[in-house]
């Protein structure tokens, strides 16, 4: 069974040298990764050169960059640099974000995602492997006879991608190396991986080359509820703050009532109200709440769900001793 364990911080309430603190532990306990986030908080790329000269074997993922706030070649060569000066430990996330953060704090049309993603990484791949852009590669510009004036460290540097929509799940079977659903209910992994198996057999890729990554949140504290209380607010932002595709994917899994009354109080401003109406139901479809054992024993169901590496998520706004708590006991 897969016991790969990812750990990821939330994008805001962090502070970067309690990212460092427990990527150095994570590194030390065996964990495999670390997916640093970006919205309008920390860089990541250069977060991660700091996390990855503090490490030793702890791979360094973009959890996840978004592919309108830089060009396809600037992403081909940041990945390829980090990749470089970590001998080897780069993963690329990508993803399209949303209309709200691209266009009010990138300043960039939010225009044909999906092309813009697959193209990215058709550039991306293309430019690890010492090729030139030909027009070919793009339809969202005029690619000229460029190369990467560097040899990366290794030509083909993974890319996950995180996607909720069906046509972008497909994508992913043709052209990436693991999919990371955002907060899927995890019995219904199997949809997801039957798209992702759909495109990569068109592609003629094998199916189960193609990783299931999910972001976990596991709260491992005695008191579910406190646990839950924890998430509650992340997920009403995520319903209400973050465009239509996760109220559609809650609605879509039988969470229709609780999306839409979450979401209606988050629009309405009641940003408390809207946190506390999350639904235990709907938390425990998506996280991970209870004791270390139990925690651990509720990983095992994702597995067997279709889960191959966990990302848990760190818990915003607490004290170190609690992170380390988390992370101390997952990998018991």
């Amino acid at each position: 069974m897969d016991h790969r364990l990812g750990i990821v911080p939330f994008w805001k309430g962090y502070d970067r040298k309690d990212v460092l603190k427990a990527s150095r532990l994570a590194d030390d306990l065996g964990y495999h990764s670390i997916w640093i986030p970006e919205a309008w908080s920390y860089e990541q790329f250069q977060l991660l050169t700091e996390v990855a000269l503090a490490t030793k074997k702890l791979k360094l993922a973009t959890g996840i960059a978004n592919v309108f706030s830089r060009s396809a070649g600037l992403l081909a060569m940041s990945a390829a640099t980090l990749d470089e000066i970590s001998e080897g430990r780069a993963i690329l996330g990508l993803g399209t974000s949303g209309k709200n953060v691209v266009e009010n704090f990138h300043g960039a049309r939010y225009e044909k995602p999906l092309t813009r993603l697959t193209e990215t990484i058709g550039i991306c791949k293309a430019l690890w492997r010492g090729e030139r852009l030909t027009p070919e590669m793009s339809s969202l510009f005029d690619a000229r006879q460029f190369k990467l004036e560097m040899k990366p460290f290794k030509p083909d540097i993974p890319v996950y991608v995180a996607s909720l929509q069906d046509k972008a799940i497909r994508e992913i079977g043709r052209v990436a190396d693991g999919w990371v659903p955002t907060f899927w209910p995890y019995a219904h992994f199997k949809d997801g991986m039957a798209l992702v198996a759909e495109g990569a057999v068109k592609a003629g890729r094998d199916p189960k080359s193609i990783d299931v990554a999910p972001f976990v949140p596991v709260i491992p504290l005695p008191d579910a509820a406190m646990a839950r209380s924890m998430i509650k607010p992340t997920v009403s932002f995520y319903i209400g703050g973050m465009g239509v595709y996760y109220h559609a994917m809650f609605c879509k899994y039988g969470f229709a009532e609780n999306a839409n009354l979450v979401r209606d109080l988050y629009n309405e401003g009641k940003r408390k109200e809207a946190a506390a109406a999350v639904s235990d139901e709907l938390i425990d479809a998506i996280a991970i709440c209870g004791t270390p054992e139990y925690c651990r024993e509720k990983l095992a169901e994702w597995r067997a769900a279709g889960m191959g590496m966990a990302l848990v998520n760190l818990p915003p706004g607490v004290p170190f001793e609690m992170t380390e708590m988390l992370l101390r006991g997952l990998a018991a």
